[in-house]
This record gives C-alpha cells, sequence and structure tokens, in this order.
C-alpha cells in the first residue's frame, strides 16, 4: 500500500464532513445518510465536546457511520484518536496542533490518510515535512462547532499558504455555508469541510447538495 495520491486527495476533499453526535438536532446516522446522499465526499469523525459519548458507545456509533461511508466508497477518518483509527480500520486520521506530532502519528498509521490542522504557512510547512497528506486551515469565518477554536484568519489564510508554495490538498474550515464557501475555493482551498452548515439544516441532503454543486 502507498500513500493517497494528491490528486485524488484534492477530490475526496471537495466536500468534507466534520461531525460527531453531539452536532446533531436529529439521529447521527440519519444525518450522515442524508449528508452522503447530498454529495459528501470525505467523513471526519470528531465526537469531542459537553456530552460526547466516550467508550464502547463511541466506538459503535464509529463503526455504524464507518459502514455508512463505506457503502458509497466515502473515506472515514477519525479525529485525535489514533487507537479508535486503528481499531475501526479507518481510512485515516486528522489531528490539531495541540495533538501528537504529526510524524510520530504517521510513523503509526502506515500509509494511511493524515489531515493536521495548520493556521500559519509555518505550521502548514511543518505538517507536510512530517507527513501531511493534506491540510485543514481555519477558522476562515467565526464558528460555534469548535470550542477552541482559533482566531477568525478569512481567505486570505488560504491565499497565502498557496502564494507560500503550499502545494498540497487544502480544505478551508470553520464558519463555511453555501453562501460562502465558493470564496473559499476562489481562494485556492480545494474543498471546504463543514460541520452545521449541514448538521443545522432542516433538510440535510439538500443542505450538502448545494455546497457540492458549487463550482470548484
Amino acid at each position: 500500500m502507498s500513500r493517497i495520491p494528491a490528486d485524488r486527495m484534492r477530490a475526496y476533499l471537495r466536500l468534507y464532513m466534520v461531525m460527531g453526535s453531539v452536532n446533531c438536532r436529529l439521529d447521527p446516522l440519519y444525518v450522515v445518510r442524508e449528508a452522503l446522499a447530498g454529495g459528501v465526499s470525505l467523513f471526519q469523525y470528531r465526537e469531542k465536546g459537553a456530552g460526547a459519548l466516550t467508550g464502547d458507545r463511541k466506538r459503535q456509533l464509529g463503526l455504524e457511520i464507518q459502514a455508512l461511508c463505506r457503502r458509497i466508497g466515502v473515506p472515514f477518518i477519525v479525529n485525535d484518536d489514533i487507537e479508535l483509527a486503528l481499531e475501526l480500520g479507518a481510512d485515516g486520521i486528522h489531528i490539531g496542533q495541540d495533538d501528537e506530532q504529526a510524524d510520530r502519528v504517521r510513523s503509526k498509521i502506515g500509509d494511511k490518510i493524515l489531515g493536521v490542522s495548520a493556521h500559519t504557512v509555518a505550521e502548514a510547512r511543518l505538517a507536510v515535512e512530517q507527513g501531511a497528506d493534506y491540510l485543514g486551515i481555519g477558522p476562515i469565518y467565526p464558528t460555534r462547532s469548535k470550542e477552541d477554536a482559533h482566531e477568525v484568519q478569512g481567505v486570505s489564510i488560504i491565499r497565502e499558504m498557496r502564494a507560500a508554495g503550499i502545494d498540497v490538498p487544502l480544505a478551508g474550515i470553520g464558519g463555511i455555508t453555501s453562501a460562502n464557501a465558493a470564496a473559499v475555493i476562489q481562494a485556492g482551498a480545494d474543498g471546504v469541510a463543514v460541520i452545521s452548515a449541514i448538521t443545522g439544516g432542516n433538510d440535510i441532503r439538500e443542505a450538502a447538495a448545494r455546497i457540492r454543486r458549487l463550482e470548484p
């Protein structure tokens, strides 16, 4: 097995859904099924925050979501929890700047997909050197989905990354909706990562589809 090609990673990032049970007003499995039907191309299981599942319940929900993703060929990535990712046989893992170093994570997961959050050009360069397959850049806009969100950067951070020669696949994240996603793509991102823009909608499938229909 070899690392994922950059062109395939860029395609997966087109509509990147990040979600845990705490982000859902409706049944999480229903939300995931509808979002996948609407065009989600990559899924990250992020079970964090007040009221988040732990232990066997966290593992079981992860297994059920992973099965939905596998049914239609959408990669399933786990946020931060390397042990869970390996136990489930996830397609990859995403880590933040406050998590374990990317090179150490890479040594544990082999050729699985490795995503890293970056907020500066220096962080982005280091993540790439240490084995990241893609970067999550943001927060682009104000967000209430993450309690530990960094300072809002705007789409200029995407342009700055590209101007500095960061050419790996990038996804913008943070406060992204169907109304502002196009600007993130136009700034140089390969796709957008969203939470509440999908999970908070009354029509989950259409919420996903609206973003997916945007021209790259």
